[in-house]
């Protein structure tokens, strides 16, 4: 069984280097340097977005603010189950015929702010939930206000127990810029597809497609996976 995936390993680089024009991934890496920053760019801004709506809707929900708690828990229901596709689609080709016109760019940000505010919403407020009643009676006991058991006692624990989902859905946020080629931007996914239709290249141009946005994800899972092991260390040590 070895042999034959050794002898499969070797007939799949051999095909690869056979068929792929390396002569051509030469000549259009700038593009997708050029697409990949701009690609970055959109998540970040999403991301920032993402987490400031996320934490906003997260101490609504955690304290049950009247009216705007059941608001809140619609937007999240509505976000998290229509996909970004369709909601880059009515921003961008709806919202013209009422008035409203967004420029591409600008229905990314909203689109994807739009929906990662409702994931990063539901990972702050579990962590928020994961702190027990017990632990922020104390601190009310001791003379603290409300403000300062929040930021004494909740969010230092909430913010640990976070991170990794927290890592997840930025992760899964710069997935998802993958669509944004739908409203003419010109990301990694929209470069690859016109390549595609320019030159016929569909190996080469889904390979770097796939090598651009592994090399992006990269540092974010190595990053999280850090994260991870300095928590674990510092709740249980180092057993």
């Amino acid at each position: 069984m070895a042999a034959l995936f050794y002898i499969d390993s070797f007939l799949i680089i051999d095909y690869f280097l056979r068929a792929v024009d390396f002569e051509f991934i030469k000549q259009v890496i700038p593009l997708y340097i050029e697409a990949a920053g701009l690609t970055l760019h959109l998540a970040l801004i999403g991301i920032i977005l993402s987490f400031a709506v996320g934490l906003l809707c997260a101490l609504i929900r955690y304290y049950k603010v009247p009216v705007l708690s059941p608001i809140t828990g619609f937007y999240i229901e509505l976000s998290r189950n229509t996909p970004l596709l369709i909601q880059l689609f009515f921003l961008y080709f709806a919202l013209p015929n009422l008035g409203i016109k967004l420029s591409s760019f600008q229905c990314c940000i909203i689109g994807l702010t739009f929906l990662g505010g409702s994931y990063m919403e539901e990972t702050f407020r579990s962590a928020l939930e994961t702190v027990s009643r017990v632990q922020i009676e104390s601190g009310q006991c001791i003379g603290l206000s409300g403000l300062q058991v929040m930021r004494y006692v909740v969010l230092p624990q909430a913010v640990s127990v976070s991170i990794p989902g927290f890592c997840a859905n930025v992760m899964f946020l710069i997935k998802e810029t993958s669509v944004f080629s739908i409203v003419a931007v010109a990301d990694l996914m929209y470069v690859a597809k016109d390549l595609i239709g320019l030159y016929y290249k569909t190996d080469e141009a889904l390979w770097l497609l796939a090598v651009s946005y592994f090399i992006l994800l990269l540092p974010v899972s190595i990053i999280s996976g850090y994260a991870e092991r300095r928590l674990r260390y510092a709740q249980f040590g180092s057993n």
